[in-house]
């Protein structure tokens, strides 16, 4: 079964109920395999079988219950979504404004002006437009709910600006009703305009506040190149970006940003790749470098060859990522849900039940009484901000993530990487560089014409795929010898490589070719004594039978490494190692590291058990990996962390992505983990406690105390102020250092 997996905005949400309205509606229809609503994005990450279901499907279900799923929005064109988003503020903004102007002169005849002729005429026809227009889709949409037999917060709205109005618009036409009963014929236009007004207002400064939360995505989006300069047919063309293919050449030139992922041909500069690894000093590339897209060229001028372009360049990828990273819920969240699930209908019984109370067993007079209490308590219970207290904090946390350079699969990861205690990292291209470099050349024989025999060793080893023979070409790229004929090139797998250059045999390689070529070695036993037992590798040069210099190759540590090692251990943090090298080396790199405990000559299983083991004791553990051998120890641990330069399945089994494939990132992504889990409890804490407070005092509870009623329109204020209050908490995480 073929399942696509995509993410469409959705409108008209206005709490966590509506959300889980949406989610119900989708995962009820037959060829979805799960959906899930992230409210604060606005948004749906739907998995479906385009065979069984379309598009179209799921549009028309969540349409049938009054919000719009959007199916034809670009996702890339920065544009279009902002121009989109300023578009529906700006609505937003109109109607809290335009609700606010009528609502005034409603709220000032009803405290000050009373009694002025026609009073509850005039109140009535400023009503009308604040309910009937700005505030119709409370409506609409309670309407549309009530048909599927759902409610959200727009029934609590509809409700009790409903309720209002109608029992005012009776009291203007038949005053004389309550009059006869003995009870003053009050009128309640101001509550609810006012209700309706402060409502608008808080849903305008709500989208303000929420489309910061996701200015990391826009960010991204707005680093895409429009356009490509290739050359096609020998003549230079500029075309878009959606024009270029794999293995075209692309023309690049100084303060130009990379149009697509490639490598370099021709040419040599800097990249400036903050804005993808975090990393602001620039960096080299030479002929055959990778290159990003979206990165800056800072200097020189060079052509690369496209290699991925579109949906599967790295800038593609991390949108895509990060997209999915907020639209994913954390366990906590689906805690929130399920109480936001109960929530109206429990306070719409709440309600009724102190409506009756004040009724049957309050003072006179008991309707007013009872009236008021029925509408202040269905405005305050906002379960709004119970929506936003998880979303909004994973919004802001994985979009500051993605701008350091860490990438966040999924808000449970985010979530359970505070509860890690060891940190496990595999040894090569993660404490090392992973690129062996030549460490030492060391000449024993001192009557000879070394910088020929140079020239020759770099002749020989460009012929070879050896990952040794790179290094020592790179260690000796500067001489020249493209003159030098190589003949009877012979590489022997695990041993080394033979040639002959102008009449001289070359042996170089390792002890076992030396043995092989029956070459003299006893006179150099003191380099052969160290092979094997160090971190270095030896490779022996030998001339005509006779071993003349010996070269020193070693996987060098990366620099950031001891640091970062050392920030996890003031964390509190155990740090073990893993590596399929031998004993000597893994024991050297932990004692230079400071790593806490070592394992050498493991195999892919290997690790996977230890992870396992490590688990079955208790610990929360956090594998570091970069390789294919690495994929089941990443998927095995309670946080899979990959290195950005390592293999595609690496990063598909991890859920922790290091742009840079920095060892310092992880202490910085577990600080950004803390600093999210502590906002999302501060927010879902002052979401409950509002709600614990406010609804008691709403129904009366201090009346008997004090004679305090809560007005209306004070719950309607102090309703929106608390979800405005959750999305400017998260907000704050932007501010928190965790480099």
């Amino acid at each position: 079964m073929s399942l696509k997996k995509e993410t469409y905005p959705v409108e008209e949400m206005s709490c966590a109920v509506c959300a889980q309205s949406v989610e119900s509606m989708l995962s009820s229809i037959p060829g979805v395999k799960s959906a899930i609503v992230n409210f604060a994005s606005a948004s749906v990450l739907i998995e479906f079988n385009e065979k069984n279901v379309s598009a179209q499907d799921l549009k028309n279900a969540v349409n049938s219950i009054g919000y719009k799923l959007i199916i034809n929005q670009s996702k890339n064109n920065i544009e279009e979504i902002e121009a989109k988003e300023k578009a529906h503020l700006k609505i937003a903004k109109h109607k809290a404004l335009y609700s606010i102007l009528l609502a005034s002169p409603v709220f000032s005849i009803s405290m000050f002006f009373a009694h002025i002729p026609y009073a509850n005429w005039i109140m009535l026809l400023l009503t009308i437009p604040v309910l009937a227009w700005f505030g119709r889709d409370f409506f609409i949409i309670a309407f549309k709910q009530a048909k599927n037999k759902l409610v959200n917060m727009d029934t609590l709205v509809a409700l009790s600006t409903g309720t209002a109005f109608l029992f005012s618009t009776f009291n203007t036409f038949f005053p004389d009703f309550l009059i006869s009963k003995g009870i003053i014929p009050h009128v309640y236009f101001e509550a609810a305009v006012i209700i309706i007004a402060l409502i608008l207002l808080g849903r305008y400064l709500e989208e303000k506040a929420k489309s910061k939360t996701s200015t990391s995505i826009k960010k991204l989006m707005g680093l895409k190149v429009k356009t490509a300069r290739v050359i096609r047919n020998n003549e230079e063309q500029e075309i878009s970006i959606n024009d270029v293919i794999v293995g075209d050449i692309l023309i690049i030139r100084p303060g130009e940003r990379i149009p697509v992922d490639g490598k370099v041909v021709e040419g040599t500069s800097f990249i400036d790749e903050s804005m993808i690894t975090g990393e602001a000093i620039p960096v080299e590339k030479n002929e055959n470098d990778i290159v990003i897209g979206a990165t800056i060229n800072r200097t020189g001028s060079f052509n690369m060859i496209a290699e991925k372009v579109g949906k599967d360049t790295m800038l593609s990828q991390i949108i895509e990522m990060v997209k999915n990273a907020q639209g994913s819920k954390a366990p906590v969240q689906k805690l929130a849900d399920k109480i936001a699930s109960f929530f109206v209908p429990t306070v719409i019984s709440l309600a009724i039940l102190s409506a009756a109370i004040w009724y049957f067993l309050g003072p006179e007079p008991q309707i007013t009484y009872s009236f008021v209490t029925l509408v202040t308590v269905l405005i305050i219970a906002c379960p709004c901000a119970l929506g936003l207290a998880t979303p909004t904090a994973l919004m802001v946390g994985i979009g500051k993530g993605a701008e350091n350079g860490i990438l966040i699969k999924n808000a449970e990861a985010l979530e359970n990487a505070k509860q890690v205690n060891i940190i496990v990292v595999d040894k090569t291209g993660t404490i090392t560089k992973g690129q062996p470099e030549v460490m030492e050349l060391v000449w024993l024989k001192s009557d000879i014409k070394q910088d020929q025999i140079l020239e020759d060793v770099l002749a020989i080893e460009k012929k070879s795929e050896h990952p040794l023979a790179s290094s020592i070409v790179k260690y000796l790229n500067h001489l020249s010898n493209s003159s030098i004929n190589v003949i009877d090139f012979v590489s022997q797998t695990g041993m080394g490589v033979s040639a002959t250059i102008n009449m001289n045999e070359y042996s170089i390689g390792n002890y076992q070719l030396m043995k092989e070529n029956h070459i003299d070695i006893e006179e150099e036993q003191q380099y052969f004594n160290q092979y094997g037992n160090s971190t270095q590798t030896q490779i022996f040069v030998a001339k005509n039978k006779s071993i003349v210099a010996l070269i020193s190759i070693a996987d060098k540590i990366k620099d950031s490494s001891i640091r970062a090692i050392k920030n996890l251990h003031k964390m509190n943090l155990q740090v073990h190692m893993l590596t399929g090298d031998n004993q000597g080396t893994a024991k050297e790199i932990a004692n230079k590291t400071g790593i806490d405990q070592y394992k050498a000559e493991v195999l892919p299983k290997d690790k996977l058990d230890y992870i396992k083991d490590l688990q079955q004791k208790g610990y929360k553990v956090a594998m570091v990996g970069d390789g294919i051998n690495d994929s089941p120890a990443l998927s095995q641990a309670d946080i899979g962390i990959a290195m950005g330069h390592g293999t595609d399945i690496a990063i598909e089994s991890a859920d922790i992505t290091l742009v840079k494939g920095d060892l310092e990132k992880i202490a910085a992504s577990l600080k950004l983990s803390k600093a999210t889990v502590r906002t999302i409890k501060e927010n879902l804490f002052w979401a409950f406690i509002y709600n614990i407070i406010a609804i008691p005092i709403a129904a009366g509870i201090l009346y008997p105390v004090n004679g305090f009623m809560l007005s209306p329109m004070i719950a309607g204020g102090a309703m929106a102020f608390s979800s405005v209050s959750v999305v400017l908490n998260s907000l704050r995480l932007k501010s928190k250092s965790i480099i």
